[in-house]
């Protein structure tokens, strides 16, 4: 980590600042702003969060407190503010938790400001980015050194915690907080480490299943927050990732990020659920779509071999295609149902060509470091498609609610008082510049 200058800052010690008013290095307010979800007010993000003063998160031993300069958007928040699937308020109450109230957000870039006493691995300055896996130190699990994603404490803050990045302050584990990477801004540093760290899950981490050189890789969404992630990750691995969107106007971004060829999926018509075998006529009508799309993937790679890692996160719609075309001996490795989560296949294809369907979820600390480095070497860009301010965070949500967001990543203001901001010390001198 790099610890920034403790300047002095000439701002009265308050209880409470304005967003984007810099209070002193390591002075933690009683009370901070935050876009906060409550149960009654449940649905669309843009009356579901509402700007409110919260008291500032305490933090406990092994704790950090961090001064959020940018947030990114992921759909975790979406569903928080709906209520839906489920109700994150009413979970957490469950389980003891006494706040009505839900502060979203699972990605963040920000400035270390209060460590709890046994923190060691960040000090106060410290530019960080944080990711956003949480598991109880203490878990039986998690101390017998096995993978954390698996133990029975594991979390994902800013949707089953509370604490989240879209507040002035954020409360996460010491071990979430990595290296900033130094040539982005703070806006960038926000946008990726949730995406980026469970597409490297998902193409790294299920071995003998791991993407390597000259494997094709087909990326579902590739014009997509998760998608633009896999094909870079994947190119970085020496790689050959086929990107699947809908529309030509996503084409050329793909390529840009390594794809070697993309499908439109607008051209096929078999999407949904795999019709029985026995409903002859559709399922007939199915498995001409599925050859079609087989076909389309062939000419985007330009050789008629088949994907030996389909990367999936559609769900209901896609899956029966994936493991239709997905190579004998290969994986279809899924994070998420953004189209539902019903998922039917053809078993035959399943056993007869050994194939295999995993799923995944976010990252442990090492698959989170190891993405991160890849942006610290400038191997993998933060693909940040647009950046939005403080005030515009319901707005920001609603984009992505109605998918009318552009292609890549998107990231909110929070106390940076500008774009184009890459260091504390750029963030005191813009703060000085509007506060004094």
């Amino acid at each position: 980590m790099t610890a920034v200058a403790r300047t002095a800052v000439a701002t009265p010690i308050k209880d409470l600042y304005e967003v984007g008013e810099i209070p002193p290095l390591g002075h933690v307010p009683a009370q901070m702003h935050a876009w906060a979800i409550r149960k009654e007010r449940h649905g669309p993000p843009e009356s579901s969060m509402q700007l409110e003063v919260l008291p500032t998160w305490p933090i406990g031993e092994d704790e950090v407190l961090v001064y959020v300069m940018a947030a990114g958007v992921n759909y975790n928040n979406v569903w928080a503010a709906m209520g839906i699937p489920v109700d994150v308020i009413k979970a957490r109450q469950k389980k003891g938790e006494r706040e009505d109230f839900h502060v979203g957000g699972s990605d963040a870039s920000g400035v270390v400001w209060a460590v709890g006493d046994k923190v060691t691995n960040v000090g106060v300055g410290d530019e960080v980015v944080v990711h956003c896996g949480m598991w109880d130190p203490d878990d039986p699990w998690v101390v017998a050194g096995k993978d954390p994603m698996f133990a029975p404490s594991q979390k994902i803050w800013g949707y089953e915690s509370n604490w989240g990045s879209f507040a002035q302050y954020t409360k996460v584990q010491d071990h979430q907080c990595l290296p900033k990477p130094l040539h982005l801004t703070w806006e960038q540093a926000a946008a990726y480490m949730l995406v980026a760290a469970t597409a490297y899950r998902m193409l790294h981490g299920w071995p003998p299943h791991v993407v390597a050189a000259g494997d094709p890789i087909l990326v579902w969404g590739g014009a997509g927050g998760l998608g633009s992630m896999a094909i870079q990750i994947a190119r970085a691995a020496g790689a050959l990732p086929v990107a699947v969107v809908s529309g030509d106007s996503k084409n050329e971004f793909c390529k840009s990020l390594g794809a070697v060829g993309v499908i439109d999926r607008r051209r096929f018509e078999h999407w949904g659920k795999l019709p029985r075998w026995s409903d002859e006529i559709e399922y007939n009508l199915w498995l001409k779509g599925a050859r079609g799309f087989g076909s389309a993937l062939w000419d985007a790679l330009g050789q008629r071999k088949n994907p030996t890692i389909v990367f999936e996160h559609p769900g209901e719609t896609t899956l029966p295609t994936s493991c239709f075309v997905c190579e004998s001996g290969g994986m279809v490795v899924i994070c998420a149902g953004t189209t539902g989560y019903n998922l039917t296949m053809d078993a035959r294809y399943l056993w007869m060509h050994q194939k295999r369907v995993q799923g995944s979820h976010f990252a442990n600390l090492l698959q989170a470091a190891q993405a991160n480095k890849l942006v610290v070497e400038r191997r993998l860009d933060p693909c940040m498609s647009e950046v939005f301010p403080w005030e515009h965070i319901p707005k920001a949500h609603m984009r992505m609610w109605k998918n009318e967001h552009k292609p890549g990543n998107m990231a909110v203001l929070v106390n940076a008082p500008a774009t184009g901001l890459r260091t504390y010390e750029d963030v005191l001198e813009e703060s000085r510049k509007r506060f004094g």
